[in-house]
């Protein structure tokens, strides 16, 4: 039989996660929708205003990942201590802390220098908001797949997404820390 479903309870402390997400987004000025005023499911353009904008964008399955490996190191480091929907909590916390900085000025320049996200302003609220989700449906991935399906999914993922975008998960942290100059001239199509 697979994993027991994580009780409401703890969806509710992780929901009180996203709202507090959202709100100091909202106090650092983000915008809590794009600002053509519009909310869609799919943005497909990377280099469009309205990427990161939306509730999904090429950078869902990166999200997705997210998911999988906070679960993985949360059954790792505190499977004996914690219950999974301590775990969930915890990875949500992380998610929501990771779009907070990845919304700080200091990150949004990194990736307009560093990256060939060269006009990326951040993302709405809403779409951070999407971005925890995709990271929990990550996570309730992999509690409930065989650790060779999550593994082969999220290594699909990065294939897809290099082969599409010419951007991953991988490609992004990568260029983050340690930007490469031949990669972002192959990433930019040249």
């Amino acid at each position: 039989m697979g994993a027991k479903l994580i009780p409401l309870r703890y969806w509710y402390w992780a929901l009180a996660v996203v709202a507090v997400m959202a709100a100091i987004l909202l106090l650092m000025g983000r915008n809590p929708i794009c600002t053509c005023g519009t909310v869609k499911f799919w943005v497909g353009e990377v280099n469009a205003p309205d990427n990161s904008q939306h509730l999904a964008d090429w950078y869902v399955p990166s999200h997705i990942i997210h998911g999988f490996l906070l679960y993985l190191a949360g059954w790792a480091l505190l499977r004996r201590w914690s219950e999974p929907g301590h775990r969930l909590i915890l990875a949500t916390f992380i998610e929501a802390v990771w779009e907070v900085v990845e919304n700080s000025p200091w990150i949004i320049d990194r990736y307009r220098e560093a990256t060939i996200a060269l006009g990326y302003t951040g993302d709405s609220v809403i779409n951070s908001i999407s971005d925890v989700a995709w990271m929990m449906l990550g996570f309730g991935l992999a509690r409930r797949l065989p650790i060779w399906g999550t593994i082969a999914l999220g290594i699909s993922f990065e294939l897809f997404t290099l082969y599409m975008i010419r951007d991953n998960m991988t490609l992004n942290v990568l260029m983050l820390f340690t930007p490469i100059d031949a990669i972002r001239t192959w990433q930019a199509g040249g």
